[in-house]
C-alpha cells in the first residue's frame, strides 16, 4: 500500500526569482509533484501540505501553489478550499474538451472525428465479439431496447445510442478503449444529432438507425468479430453520409469533399 503521506523525495529545487529560472523552478516542482502523484499516493489520498511540500522541496508555497494548479489544470489532483490537494481519479475531461472546442470552432471537424471513430469502434466491436460477458450484452440490449422505445424523443434517442456504443466498449474488456469512448461523449453527441439529422433530411428513418444497431449486436452476440466490425463500417459509412448530407446545408462546399471510407 503507498504511503499517503510521504513527502517527495530528492535534492532541494533552487527557488531563484528572475523570471526565466522561476519558470523552471515551477516546472521541477511540477515535475517532482508528477512523480509523487503517480508514484506515491493511490486516488483519492491527499498530498502533503502546502508548507511541508515547500520546505521539502526548498521552494516557496508560491511556487507549490503555483505547480499545484497546473497539475490541477492536467486533471491530476482535485483543489478544494481550505483542503489539501487530492490525487484526482482518472479523468476523461481534458481529452474530450480538446474534441469539444475543436469540432465548436469548425464543425466540419465532425467528418474527422467520425474517422476517428471509424479507428475505434470497428476494432472496439472485434474486441466485445470476442470479450463481452453476459452484463455488457444485456446493457447493449438494454440501451438498443430504449432506442426503439424512444419513438420520435430524439433526445432520449440520442442518449440511448450513446448508452449503446458505452456497453460496447465495456464490452471489449479494454480500459483504455472504454476511457476513450467516455472521453468523446460531448463531441459525438453534436455529431450524432448532425448526422440523425442529415438521415432524416436524406429520407431515412429512426427505424433504420435501430437497425444498423441491432446488426451489431446480433454478430456480438454470435461471436462474430468479423462480421460485428462489418456491420459496425457499414454503419459509419452511413453516418459519414448523413453528416456529409447535414454539414453542406450550412456550407454547401463540403459537397466537394469525399466522404472517406466509402465507394
Amino acid at each position: 500500500m503507498r504511503n499517503s503521506s510521504r513527502a517527495p523525495a530528492g535534492r532541494p529545487i533552487d527557488d531563484r526569482r528572475t523570471p526565466r529560472a522561476s519558470q523552471n523552478v515551477t516546472a521541477s516542482v511540477v515535475q517532482r509533484l508528477e512523480d509523487l502523484v503517480f508514484g506515491e499516493f493511490e486516488p483519492g489520498a491527499e498530498l502533503p501540505s502546502e508548507s511541508d511540500l515547500a520546505a521539502q522541496l526548498g521552494v516557496s508555497r508560491l511556487t507549490v501553489r503555483e505547480a499545484t494548479k497546473a497539475l490541477q489544470a492536467r486533471g491530476l489532483v482535485d483543489i478544494r478550499q481550505g483542503r489539501r490537494p487530492v490525487v484526482a481519479h482518472p479523468n476523461a475531461g481534458p481529452i474530450g474538451d480538446f474534441f469539444t472546442a475543436a469540432v465548436r470552432r469548425d464543425p466540419r471537424r465532425l467528418m474527422d472525428l467520425l474517422e476517428v471513430r471509424r479507428a475505434l469502434e470497428t476494432h472496439i466491436v472485434s474486441l466485445a465479439a470476442t470479450n463481452a460477458g453476459r452484463a455488457a450484452i444485456s446493457a447493449m440490449e438494454m440501451a438498443l431496447g430504449a432506442m426503439r422505445a424512444a419513438g420520435d424523443d430524439v433526445p432520449t434517442f440520442h442518449e440511448a445510442d450513446i448508452h449503446f456504443h458505452e456497453s460496447l466498449a465495456v464490452g471489449a474488456g479494454n480500459q483504455m478503449l472504454s476511457f476513450l469512448i467516455e472521453a468523446l461523449e460531448a463531441p459525438l453527441r453534436a455529431g450524432r444529432m448532425r448526422s440523425l439529422g442529415g438521415h432524416l433530411a436524406r429520407g431515412g428513418t429512426i427505424d433504420d438507425v435501430i437497425e444498423q444497431h441491432a446488426a451489431i449486436l446480433e454478430r456480438i452476440k454470435a461471436q462474430d468479430a468479423k462480421g460485428a466490425a462489418e456491420a459496425m463500417g457499414a454503419h459509419l459509412e452511413q453516418t459519414a453520409r448523413d453528416l456529409k448530407a447535414a454539414l453542406m446545408l450550412t456550407d454547401p462546399s463540403i459537397g466537394d469533399a469525399p466522404v472517406t471510407g466509402t465507394t
